[in-house]
């Protein structure tokens, strides 16, 4: 973060993937209710320590709801943010966006053209954005 996004090398990007059925979707979306509290990154992290088998209840209403209490949330703007249907089309949107871009799984990063499907070493992330920064760094003094 500090080296590449906070000097302006590299933007970030988060997208939802939710491709496992209606749990997922409501992972995501209760993802989403949370930033709304400035939470997203302790409700995905949670989502991911808690997660169990795909559909199984483990990501249901109630379940999503508990685990924003337990983390502080103010539960009651929570529930109304996931049950207002208000992410609904984003979530999907993202879905269809990673299907387009033939995106199969988690996690999935692209830099600029270059795809890197499953969990890489740092070290191959940063000579992958190091070569790609000079590739743009080198077309900005052509152009």
């Amino acid at each position: 973060m500090q080296k590449y996004v906070e000097e302006g090398t590299l933007r970030i990007e988060w997208r939802d993937f939710a491709y496992l059925g209606q749990e997922s979707v409501n992972a995501a979306q209760a993802a989403r209710a949370a930033q709304e509290q400035g939470m997203f990154w302790e409700y995905h992290d949670a989502l991911y320590q808690n997660q169990r088998s795909i559909n199984g209840g483990t990501f249901s209403e109630e379940k999503l709801i508990q685990l924003a209490e337990e983390l502080g949330l103010d539960t009651e703007t929570f529930k109304a943010s996931l049950t207002s249907g208000r992410f609904e089309e984003v979530v999907r949107r993202d879905l269809l966006e990673a299907q387009d871009a033939a995106i199969q799984g988690t996690p999935s990063f692209i830099i600029n053209e270059q795809r890197l499907v499953g969990p890489w070493p740092l070290e191959d992330f940063e000579r992958i954005i190091e070569e790609e920064a000079q590739k743009a760094e080198s077309q900005a003094q052509g152009a």
